[in-house]
């Protein structure tokens, strides 16, 4: 099909340049509160991001769900069901975000008590919470109409708001960080105006998109067989999420107990690890559109071909990542401290950053080939196998190796995230009928 290599790279690209920015959110993040006097500010930015990688990317089933009923809706030609997935998704944001809301005490409380880390770095990543969680109700709203412009095979529009939001919250990051020196709640502060700003234009782009579609009305959007659909693919898909943040959790609360030099040190190399994770999930995305459109079809030859072409795409870019963090990773870690100890610490770890791009770029593919499928609950299983059969076993046997015994039980669990979701992959595809040695 010499027509779906650039279908691919159409949706591919623009969310590989918005996803680019994700990151090097991350990296401003650091990098504006990494050249501040203190180690416990970077500690504190990196609770505090882990707190909310819980409370947002738990949810982010708003997406990835919108994106492959849409995606479905889409190769069914059902314009009323198209509309009627965002307006759900939408009424569930806004659910869920007043929860978070009205509970964020008693959050903040528990997670504080999670997370081990030295009594600075508690103190600020404390300040960052109480101001970041007031963006609740834009982040999750917005994660719907992404995740419905992606299922209608429109990533111009993700790109433009990824951008617009991330763009602006990395100004905001110097304004506020370095100019009127709020320090770590200046970080918080630029994220809550720029979600909110992203809000306001994603949803004026939606009533602008659905001029074009049939309205659904409310005995279709309350349709009990639909909302039961969703719901049961976002629970396999909160489940999935937040084992997955655990992992990445656990990461950064054991460097915690390690000491904030190698909590920072950590957060650096992570950043790489994301900056990765979010290029390759690019190729993700478009799987995710065009096997729900497959799928909607009922073409198997078009869905064999995008799982085997966007797995090739992903490899190839998974090894340019490790090459160039072998060749330029120490620069890297310089441009993102000044701080003689934690550059030290990073770059003796530096090799687990280059081994991980292709131990796990397999498992970020197949996430968006299952997303597609919604056939989620093999996802969740996966992830439940990963971290308790995994993970967590393999951390507790290397706990005297210290921080290296961490990266090799990281690394363990991402290999064994990879494996198990290509099994569940042919399993997949035998069941539809299709060859299972692409």
């Amino acid at each position: 099909m010499p027509h779906l290599n650039r279908d691919l790279w159409r949706l591919a690209l623009p969310m590989i340049l918005s996803n680019l920015s994700t990151p090097l959110l991350g990296m401003a993040d650091t990098a504006v509160v990494g050249h501040l006097e203190h180690p416990y500010y970077l500690g504190a930015v990196a609770l505090g991001g882990t707190l909310f990688s819980f409370l947002y990317w738990g949810f982010g089933f708003l997406r990835m769900g919108t994106t492959g009923l849409t995606a479905q809706a889409l190769g069914r030609g059902d314009e009323a069901e198209i509309t009627a997935a965002l307006a759900r998704a939408l009424i569930l944001s806004l659910v869920i975000a007043t929860a978070l809301l009205a509970l964020q005490k008693p959050i903040s409380t528990l997670a504080f008590r999670l997370l081990e880390a030295s009594a600075q770095a508690e103190l600020h990543g404390r300040r960052y919470f109480s101001i970041r969680i007031l963006s609740a109700p834009a982040t999750l709203a917005t994660y719907a109409c992404i995740g419905w412009f992606i299922g209608l095979q429109n990533t111009r529009i993700p790109l433009f708001l990824i951008l617009l939001v991330n763009t602006l919250n990395i100004g905001l990051d110097f304004v506020f960080v370095w100019h009127l020196k709020w320090q770590v709640a200046g970080v918080a502060a630029a994220s809550v105006l720029a979600e909110y700003t992203g809000l306001m234009i994603a949803l004026m782009l939606v009533a602008r998109q659905r001029r074009s579609l049939s309205p659904p009305g409310w005995p279709k959007i309350l349709h009990w067989p639909a909302l039961r659909k969703m719901f049961a693919v976002n629970l396999h898909l909160f489940v999935r999420t937040l084992l997955l943040i655990f992992s990445f959790a656990f990461f950064t609360a054991q460097s915690a107990r390690l000491g904030d030099i190698v909590l920072a040190a950590n957060t650096l190399l992570l950043n790489l690890q994301s900056f990765m994770a979010y290029t390759l999930d690019g190729f993700a995305h478009a799987a995710e559109a065009l096997v729900g459109r497959a799928l909607g079809k009922r073409d198997p030859r078009l869905l064999r071909s995008t799982i085997t072409l966007s797995g090739r795409w992903t490899m190839r870019f998974a090894l340019a990542f490790s090459l160039t963090y072998s060749l330029f990773g120490e620069g890297i870690i310089q441009l993102l401290t000044s701080l003689p100890q934690v550059r030290e610490e990073a770059v003796a770890y530096l090799p687990w950053a280059i081994l991980l791009p292709p131990l796990s770029a397999w498992s970020f593919l197949l996430d968006g080939v299952f997303i597609g499928l919604t056939r989620v609950r093999e996802m969740r299983n996966v992830m439940i196998l990963s971290v308790i059969g995994f993970y967590l076993p393999s951390w507790w046997a290397l706990q005297p190796a210290g921080n290296a015994g961490l990266w090799t039980a990281f690394a363990i669990f991402m290999t064994a995230r990879a494996l198990l979701m290509e099994m569940y992959r042919r399993r997949i595809l035998a069941n539809l009928g299709l060859e299972t040695t692409n």
